[in-house]
């Protein structure tokens, strides 16, 4: 019965992990030097929203909810990731944090001031995705890209400090 149980526990991880890979990106981290960098293109005030979409480790929503004074909730498909995010929310105990293990698609987002994504297929990025943030976000809601641009949206800010430094893109909503 053991051993029944801790496959279905493999499947189980590698079934989300295969799911999130599809649906949006594999996982690849935001730089750490990057955190810093993301947080002041947000811009975030006292009480804002920050979605950090397919959040995976939780750092970017983690280095929000303690370095700004907005909420900052992690949305995350994968299991594993997932757990690893509520670990992160019990060491760093921020009532500013919260994680959500769901699909993106799930999210309502009608509250969110800012989002972040890091989808590594911009095909994507101009489907779904695209069409859940043009309907969902409210007018003047910042959307931040990491390294891949919105194909379809004209960017308000393009930042790129060095060569080595990867791009990030702030597009607002307007309506």
């Amino acid at each position: 019965m053991i051993i029944i149980i801790f496959k279905f526990i493999i499947w189980l991880i590698l079934l989300t992990l295969a799911l999130t890979a599809l649906s949006l990106a594999p996982w690849v981290p935001t730089r750490k030097n990057d955190l810093e960098r993301v947080k002041t293109i947000a811009n975030l005030t006292k009480g804002q929203i920050f979605y950090d979409l397919g959040c995976g480790d939780g750092r970017v929503s983690a280095y929000i909810g303690k370095n700004s004074e907005a909420k900052a909730i992690g949305i995350e498909l994968a299991v594993p990731f997932y757990i690893i995010c509520k670990i992160r929310k019990l060491i760093y105990k921020d009532d500013n944090l919260e994680f959500k293990l769901k699909s993106l698609f799930q999210e309502d987002l009608r509250q969110a001031d800012a989002v972040y994504l890091f989808a590594a297929n911009s095909k994507k990025l101009t489907g779904k995705i695209i069409e859940k943030l043009a309907k969902e976000l409210k007018p003047c809601a910042k959307v931040i890209s990491y390294a891949f641009p919105i194909n379809s949206w004209t960017a308000k800010l393009i930042d790129k400090p060095t060569p080595n430094d990867v791009t990030i893109y702030l597009y607002e909503i307007n309506k």
